[in-house]
């Protein structure tokens, strides 16, 4: 029997080019991730072939020399691997999907950072006051409200201010010797008219007007007012924003978690 010979004068003409599929965004993740393995893979290989001819990583008598190399070569293909690579990704991706594998890869660190940007978020501890400071709170109840309405501030944050300061105890007296509900020092104290800070109705309103005050400084920046009542309106234009004190900083964030995140 005579041998048939083909002859083939274009091989590219009898070579069918691969069909293209569409994928969704989540297929087109998994095939780039599992591209990239398979590169991995190969890398790891061929390293492992190299290093026959040589012995190995740490030579042909270490001992565990054959698990460390193993373990090596991994790394190491993976590493060589992880941003451009030799390629074979790429080819891959492209043959299967029509697109850049480089243009998915970043798509995918997009959402991966998007991802752990909602789950910190999400995780971050809300403060909440005692149940014992909620229940003081609301002896106030009405005193908040009306000091409130006649300054034209939220009465959800002046009790958000008086959880932080005081845990809405009227007869609290603080290392700085500012006292009551609101925490007024004395200077403050005169400057607003309040003759006796352990007063409720005095304290809770000379608190809220001195707020007021610095609400309507800041142009409604509540942050800066807050900041400016604790650690005085100098300090914050000194700084220009929240001083850099970590008792400031706590606080404001603490009267901002009170404010968002508890049914007061």
């Amino acid at each position: 029997m005579n041998n048939l010979s083909l002859k083939i004068s274009n091989p590219a003409k009898h070579m069918s080019a691969p069909k293209i599929q569409k994928f969704s965004e989540s297929e087109k993740m998994r095939i780039a991730k599992a591209a990239k393995d398979f590169e991995s893979l190969m890398t790891s290989m061929m390293l492992k072939s190299m290093n026959k001819t040589t012995g190995g990583l740490f030579g042909k008598n270490n001992y565990g020399g054959d698990i460390l190399d193993t373990v090596f070569e991994s790394q190491i293909a993976q590493h060589m691997t992880a941003k451009k690579g030799m390629g074979i990704a790429d080819v891959i991706f492209k043959n299967m999907t029509g697109e850049n594998l480089a243009e998915q890869l970043m798509k995918m660190e997009l959402k991966n950072a998007q991802a752990n940007k909602f789950l910190n978020h999400n995780n971050r501890k809300k403060l909440q006051p005692s149940l014992q400071a909620k229940d003081r709170l609301k002896t106030y109840e009405n005193i908040i409200i009306d000091a409130a309405n006649k300054y034209d501030v939220d009465h959800k944050l002046i009790k958000s201010i008086i959880l932080t300061e005081s845990a809405a105890n009227e007869k609290a007296v603080s290392k700085a010797n500012a006292k009551g509900l609101m925490q007024l020092m004395d200077s403050t104290a005169t400057y607003l008219g309040v003759k006796d800070s352990f007063d409720p109705k005095q304290n809770i309103e000379g608190g809220t007007k001195y707020f007021a005050e610095l609400f309507r400084k800041y142009d409604g920046d509540v942050k800066k007012a807050l900041a400016a009542y604790n650690a005085g309106p100098a300090n914050v234009e000194k700084y220009n924003g929240i001083p850099p004190f970590k008792e400031t900083q706590n606080y404001v964030k603490r009267v901002l978690s009170y404010f968002e995140n508890m049914d007061i």
